[in-house]
């Protein structure tokens, strides 16, 4: 969330970021906001005032005693009862409007960057980058679930039987490709410096509601009945959660981890689980980039997440693009957003793999996470996230940008090492 200061001292700038996000809907609500935080300031100094007089009527009662004045004794006793009284009934009225201040702020969204156009939807991202060779084919294209059919590396349809869909089986050839890619991107990064983490793959309501806000966990995240917890959607959210009320010292920043982990979404929406295949489920594997650092740092540390995974793009010998978000497209808790696009010859398009944020302090604000100067001053820190590979996505775009003619794939040359293969031949039998 924002932090109240800036809506305190500069509410035009917030009522000037909804109308750029086209949320002019919310406006009204930072007044709200400034009315009832007006009104729990006041409550605090005046719970505040009596908590002197209290110490005041204390020493009264000392000097009546001492000075053997029963009477005035007996009236400063009977004032100093009723005042822890009336700090309480202020104290209980204060923390449900706290409560309902904080319910309000966790509706107004990030400020954005210099950098966001400002555009209603999707359609006026900006390409801010492309790169690598699309290939032509000489022969008609199939996509990649046509491939692992015809090749038998793969099952949905007993998948589909088992679970529903959304699921899968990788077999064979597949799945070691998909574990190649996976310690392919945890050799990348660890090369980087990285730190790595394996999480929780649950985490409770207050660590998973902190990285996203509800409508978008509500859409996303499997529920566990009868218990707190949460199915992770993306480490992201665990690795967020790890410094939970901690304070981290100047000198220890940037904590820059990468973290291995299965995730699982319900993709509930305008897109849902409508098609068989890799390209949207329910559940698939992740490696994420997540840095915690100083606020003066976040913007370059947003330039080496993006050239993290340009890297692996490049090295995986896939083309791809770079979209710059627009205001109406960017999530609340973000200030500035990127897609990274990989290139499909089956749709003739870039379809979306990566996924760069910057959070500036918004969610770090949620969990109380803060860094310490050598002065003592501090400050909430800044969380920024990036997908460094998620294999499924992946998957499809070297089957179907390395088919070939008779029916086989090729395996990019850096995998070879981690494959024991160099392509995945066809005309065997399933």
């Amino acid at each position: 969330m924002l932090d109240i200061r800036l809506i305190r001292e500069d509410p035009d700038l917030v009522k000037g970021n909804l109308k750029k996000k086209f949320q002019e809907d919310k406006i009204s609500l930072v007044d709200e906001i400034l009315k009832k935080d007006e009104t729990w300031r006041k409550s605090k100094f005046k719970a505040d005032d009596l908590r002197k007089e209290r110490n005041i009527v204390s020493k009264k009662i000392n000097e009546s005693k001492k000075s053997k004045d029963e009477k005035a004794a007996r009236e400063f006793i009977k004032k100093a009862k009723e005042i822890p009284e009336k700090i309480n009934k202020i104290e209980i009225k204060n923390k449900k409007l706290a409560q309902e201040i904080d319910e309000m702020m966790l509706q107004i969204p990030n400020i954005i960057s210099e950098e966001t156009p400002i555009g209603k939807d999707e359609s006026n991202n900006k390409e801010i980058s492309k790169k690598g060779k699309i290939k032509k084919f000489s022969f008609p294209v199939k996509n990649h679930v046509e491939l692992i059919e015809s090749l038998g590396i793969g099952d949905f349809e007993s998948s589909g039987n088992a679970a529903g869909k959304g699921f899968y089986y990788l077999k064979n050839e597949l799945g070691l490709l998909n574990q190649a890619l996976i310690r392919f991107a945890l050799d990348y990064m660890k090369k980087k410096g990285y730190e790595y983490i394996e999480t929780p793959l649950m985490l409770n309501g207050k660590s998973i509601f902190a990285s996203m806000d509800k409508d978008a966990i509500a859409e996303s995240v499997y529920k566990i009945e009868g218990e707190d917890l949460a199915m992770i959607g993306t480490a992201e959210q665990a690795l967020l959660a790890m410094h939970t009320e901690e304070v981290i010292k100047e000198e220890n920043l940037p904590k820059k981890y990468f973290s291995y982990s299965m995730c699982f979404r319900k993709e509930i929406g305008s897109h849902g689980i409508n098609e068989k295949g890799l390209w949207r489920t329910h559940q698939f594997n992740k490696v994420e980039q997540f840095v915690f650092c100083k606020p003066e740092d976040s913007k370059k540390l947003y330039e080496e997440l993006l050239k993290n995974t340009k890297g692996i793009l490049e090295e995986l010998e896939l083309p791809y693009r770079v979209l710059e978000l627009c205001s109406g497209d960017l999530a609340d808790w973000k200030y500035r957003s990127a897609d990274i696009e990989v290139y499909r010859p089956t749709t003739k398009s870039y379809g979306e793999i990566v996924s760069l944020s910057n959070c500036t302090d918004y969610q770090a604000r949620k969990l109380n996470i803060k860094v310490i100067d050598k002065k003592g001053n501090r400050r909430v820190l800044h969380t920024l996230n990036n997908t460094a590979l998620a294999t499924s996505r992946i998957l499809v775009a070297i089957l179907e940008n390395f088919q070939q003619k008779d029916g086989s794939v090729s395996i990019p040359k850096i995998l070879w090492k981690y494959t024991g293969f160099k392509e995945i031949k066809a005309n065997k039998k399933p």
